[in-house]
């Protein structure tokens, strides 16, 4: 072998590829160039103008055209003074643009004063760092604050994209929506901040014929989305940025990612990659390996059933025409006998729900629900039900509840509360246990802890918990004085409450699938689609798709309602078929019919096949997008026709 070092340096230097200088600090990727006069950033298939007297956002990405527009009752809200006031970005006399560059991303910095009156203007300075970045060339818009005696309190920019933009709309509003921008009715969203029903997941994107963008919230917590869709549209949303106590605290970021052809399935992958890459995805191969009981969940149905419901004179629910509809009570005796004759009609394996064990019933006297209800056994009949379903092989888990503070519970202290920004106490009455605030978040793991280790003291076989509302309520503010707590705590004590259920071996559930929580969840009640006017009945809003679990799927497990028009499903479609599509748990009733039993075995036997699986794609199969066809990734494809109540599974399931 000849050495390197006999090869002549000449001709090494004659051999080596030329770098041109913009790429030699960035490897192969060119680096974005910036025409500062024109407020333009260039780089390969995208460039980028800031109009600066607006500050909207012209975009070509190849061949289209993505702009910005101002957004509807101006784009800035501040505190001056207690009292809120309306600006624009645009009113700042002081504005400064210059080059901005990292070594990774390139563009431009605004810097903003000089609000209101020229002779009071506002303590307040804003800057705007808009780059491309990365070999996707990702548009990234980042906005921070030095704030003084003026504080920000909402920002909507970057506005929405305008209407020519774009010819439809996606959006993970509860499972997912389209949205076409001429979608003949009104279409809202049942809430505008990340992680509730509005917002699964913090993105959202839109289709321009054969090409697309994302818009990812990559700081969510304090975030959501300005959203209008008026019948006949179009569509409008755009980010909006709201204050954390009353501050900016830290800068907020924006991503655009456009795919030059794509659509709904591909935004979704998109995301999924940020998912991977951020560690907020944790499949279920990971969860099973944390806890061996996941794994059984795999091809078995849900029973949710109940003890007691009591509905107290002050709720919104109490039945005045028929008082003795506000107390029903079954025994833990007779539910456990109930799953005795399921498991004699060949139900081997399941998942049990356990709601209104505690001493006033379901709903009832939260954060202290013990003892479990007198009425129907106390500790021994409870003790009984857990080790019945302990025998049968099935997984005993109950529906626990440390929002709703209960003004009757034994430790219900006003001064523990939330605390709302108009420094008021919420308090209402609506569910069944009646009068009720708000358990500071800060406070609720002391009495997860407290109430399952009483539990698990008293030698019931506890194997999991539904920590009702912790996965779909938007994180929340508090304001008292000793427990003052950001949007972002609030989620990270929801998180170490449910993580305290893994911690002894148990099962980890809430409400819906809201991404913040997946990596602490196993299993959420559900996760369909939204309708009109809400989620209880009524037919679909806009055009349903399953954005969640073409991201989520292999990542947490999603139970569907077997019934026509049930909760969350379109009032003329089976949710089975929903279910089927989505290779979802079925939900099993305590006496169902042959019927049912037949659909509940078809959906464990696909879960069985492909419920750790990634679903790959989703399609139409024509212009009434009632048929429709699901793939896996093991090429698993189901086919269901949501009108003729049909399905197929190909290969056939055994």
């Amino acid at each position: 072998m000849r050495s390197l070092s006999r090869i002549p340096i000449l001709l090494l230097l004659l051999a080596a590829p030329m770098v041109h200088p913009d790429t030699a600090t960035s490897g192969i990727e060119p680096v974005p160039q910036i025409d500062l006069e024109q407020r333009r950033i260039e780089v390969r298939r995208l460039s980028l103008r800031l109009n600066e007297h607006n500050l909207q956002l012209d975009i070509r990405a190849g061949s289209r055209r993505w702009e910005t527009v101002p957004p509807p009752g101006g784009d800035l809200t501040v505190w001056h003074k207690d009292a809120p006031v309306n600006l624009a970005l645009a009113d700042a006399r002081d504005k400064r643009i210059t080059a901005y560059r990292t070594g990774y991303s390139t563009g431009l910095l605004v810097e903003l004063g000089e609000f209101g009156a020229p002779d009071t203007p506002l303590d307040l300075r804003l800057t705007l760092i808009i780059t491309l970045e990365g070999p996707d060339e990702d548009l990234v818009c980042e906005i921070l604050a030095r704030e003084g005696t003026s504080t920000v309190s909402e920002l909507r920019w970057p506005g929405p994209f305008a209407a020519p933009s774009f010819d439809l709309t996606v959006v993970p509003f509860m499972q997912g929506v389209l949205i076409p921008k001429d979608w003949p009715e009104k279409v809202w969203l049942y809430d505008t901040l990340s992680f509730g029903r509005g917002l699964y997941m913090p993105w959202w994107g839109h289709q321009q014929t054969t090409a697309a963008v994302l818009v990812h919230l990559e700081t969510p917590d304090d975030a959501g989305c300005a959203f209008d869709h008026p019948p006949g549209g179009p569509t409008q949303i755009g980010p909006r940025w709201v204050h954390s106590l009353r501050s900016w605290s830290y800068p907020r970021r924006v991503r655009y990612s456009f795919i030059d052809s794509g659509d709904y399935v591909d935004l979704a992958k998109r995301y999924r990659r940020h998912a991977l890459a951020s560690g907020r995805f944790v499949s279920l191969r990971e969860k099973i390996a944390r806890n061996s009981n996941v794994g059984k969940l795999i091809g078995t149905p849900v029973i949710h059933t109940s003890i007691l419901y009591h509905i107290q004179p002050e709720s919104s629910y109490y039945n005045k025409e028929r008082p003795d509809q506000n107390h029903q009570l079954v025994t833990f005796t007779n539910r456990a006998s109930a799953l005795e004759t399921l498991a004699n009609r060949g139900i081997r394996q399941a998942y049990v729900h356990l709601d209104g064990w505690g001493f006033r019933g379901y709903d009832n006297l939260h954060p202290d629900p013990l003892p479990p209800c007198p009425e129907a056994g106390g500790w021994n009949g409870f003790q009984l039900f857990a080790s019945t379903c302990a025998r049968l092989g099935f997984i005993f888990a109950i529906h626990d509840q440390y929002r709703d503070y209960y003004l009757d519970a034994p430790s219900y202290d006003p001064r523990h509360t939330l605390i709302e920004a108009n420094g008021q106490r919420p308090i209402h009455s609506t569910w069944y246990g009646g009068r009720q605030s708000i358990l500071c978040p800060r406070l609720a793991l002391g009495h997860v802890r407290k109430n399952h280790q009483a539990i698990l003291d008293h030698h019931v076989p506890l194997q999991g918990a539904y920590l009702d509302v912790f996965a779909v309520v938007p994180p929340e503010e508090c304001y008292a004085p000793e427990h003052p707590m950001t949007r972002t705590e609030c989620l990270n004590w929801r998180g170490a409450c449910l993580d305290f259920v893994r911690s002894y071996g148990g099962i980890v559930s809430s409400e819906e699938p809201s991404d913040w929580a997946v990596p602490h969840l196993d299993l959420v009640h559900h996760g369909p689609y939204p309708l009109r006017p809400n989620p209880g009945s009524g037919p679909a809003m806009a055009i349903p798709v399953p954005l969640f679990n073409l991201v989520y799927h292999d990542a947490l497990l999603i139970p569907w309602s077997l019934g026509r028009g049930a909760w969350g499903i379109p009032d003329t479609d089976l949710g089975f078929l929903h279910g089927l599509g989505n290779a979802g748990l079925p939900y099993l009733s305590l006496e169902p019919d042959d019927a049912e039993l037949e659909r509940v075995r078809t959906m464990c036997a696909l879960h069985q096949r492909v419920g750790l699986l990634e679903l790959t794609r989703h399609r139409f199969l024509d212009a009434s997008r009632r048929r429709q066809e699901f793939t896996y990734a093991d090429g698993t494809r189901v086919t269901i026709d949501l009108d003729h109540e049909r399905f197929d599974v190909a290969p056939p399931l055994p």
